[in-house]
């Protein structure tokens, strides 16, 4: 369980500077890994992609975090673009 934190909290971290250049809280960010965790499995197993370990860990949290981000910036943006 503690593992699980932390992978999210450095997931949405490294999310949060990829996609906006500054993370959003340690609130916000642990959220946004942790459910960048599920969504990134969900995602990359649909693919036939998986990795193991704790680096692989933190990188699939990082990528559905990414994906979260995009998503949550298409639905409130007027615009419609990263």
């Amino acid at each position: 369980m503690i593992i699980a934190i932390i992978v999210g909290i450095l997931a949405g971290f490294f999310a949060g500077k990829v996609m906006n250049g500054s993370g959003y809280g340690l609130l916000v960010d642990r959220l946004l890994g942790l459910g960048g965790g599920l969504v990134g499995s969900f995602v990359l197993g649909f693919l036939g992609i998986g990795a193991s370990g704790l680096i692989g860990s933190i990188l699939i949290s990082t990528f559905g975090a990414i994906l979260l981000i995009w998503v949550a910036r298409m639905l409130r943006s007027d615009r419609g673009a990263i």
